[in-house]
């Protein structure tokens, strides 16, 4: 047989990989851009923070304008800065979400099928938010609709963090070792996750198929719950209220309550991923992490109580820590949900 009768499958072969690559290439732009936005909102809620403390959320009268103005330059001070500057953070990250979702459906031949969907609900949790946002100023800081402001900004940012992980390479616990692992499809598409294909070398620890993500996605429910709660504290100003006047204490009480199950469950989670032989390094760093913030956030919260929110940094510290320890849990959730779902099929495994 002559050698040309090769080049067409050589052509071929070439072809698919060149395909790959660029598939693999636009995939990582899109993981690129939703970590930028992730990393902008968390910025954001932190302005949005210091705007609530600084008493600033209605030192612009109207919406969206300021002023009537796009940068009002004659009424500019701290109050007006922080109210303004959080709308301009608010829009750039509305507008980058619309072109992320934009790019995945005009991509999506060349991304996981659940992509574009997973965008599209960002996208409508953005309009969501705005449409908040303005009413927050329209109704003049109601309470109910700060409250729901925070608890969509925190499922946007979470969002944002299941997706970019979900689009991570393919990583798998280092121990014990295995080869000749044949993996079964995924249940979103044929390829693994990320559109990454993975090799039939690829290795697979023992014990792999497992629940260990609901401990994580666990705690990240308690921790939103609570975010919620100190949202709502801090929305009817309770604190105050119940050391002035003795009102609103269940509110805070729930809120101090709270803290038992999000620690516990935190703790747990902390102890369970060091302790599993399985754990892959990236897993437990985000372990280690989780405790770490877990402290700070006792702490902060500590003190923030025995200084009645009199000091503002200390205040959007306490959000601030509260908003990652709540990502770090998600995105633990995530690694181990997707780690769970690549599933050796039966008989295939060849210990090393």
């Amino acid at each position: 047989m002559s050698d040309s009768a090769f080049i067409p499958q050589s052509s071929a072969d070439e072809q698919e990989s060149r395909q790959e690559s660029g598939n693999i290439m636009i995939q990582t732009r899109i993981r690129r851009s939703i970590w930028k936005i992730a990393f902008a909102t968390l910025l954001l809620m932190a302005v949005g923070s210091a705007t609530r403390v600084m008493n600033a959320g209605l030192a612009c009268p109207d919406w969206p304008l300021c002023y009537g103005q796009l940068v009002p330059t004659q009424q500019m001070n701290l109050q007006v800065f922080l109210e303004w500057f959080h709308r301009l953070d608010a829009g750039l990250i509305g507008l980058s979400t619309l072109f992320l979702a934009g790019s995945s459906w005009w991509y999506r031949q060349q991304l996981p099928r659940w992509l574009p969907w997973a965008t599209t609900f960002a996208l409508s949790l953005i309009v969501i938010q705005g449409a908040l946002g303005a009413f927050t100023v329209t109704e003049l800081l109601r309470f109910d609709i700060v409250t729901a402001h925070l608890g969509t900004a925190l499922l946007f940012f979470i969002t944002l963090l299941s997706i970019g992980t979900l689009l991570l390479p393919v990583t798998t616990p280092p121990t014990p070792p295995y080869k000749g692992v044949a993996l079964a499809p995924s249940p979103l598409q044929g390829e693994g996750w990320g559109g990454v294909k993975i090799s039939a070398t690829t290795p697979i620890a023992s014990g792999y198929r497992n629940r260990l993500y609901l401990l994580p996605f666990t705690a990240a429910i308690f921790v939103y719950i609570q975010s919620i709660l100190g949202g709502l504290v801090g929305s009817r100003w309770a604190l105050h209220q119940c050391f002035g006047n003795s009102e609103l204490c269940t509110v805070m009480n729930n809120h101090i309550i709270g803290v038992v199950p999000a620690t516990l469950s935190c703790i747990a989670v902390t102890i369970v991923i060091w302790r599993n032989p399985n754990s892959s390094k990236f897993c437990l760093n985000l372990a280690k992490t989780v405790g770490a913030l877990l402290v700070c956030q006792i702490l902060l919260g500590t003190a923030t109580f025995r200084l009645h929110l009199q000091v503002e940094t200390l205040t959007v510290a306490h959000q601030l820590i509260g908003a990652m320890l709540l990502g770090t849990l998600v995105i633990l959730t995530a690694l181990l949900w997707q780690q769970n779902n690549l599933k050796p099929i039966e008989g295939s495994t060849k210990p090393l």
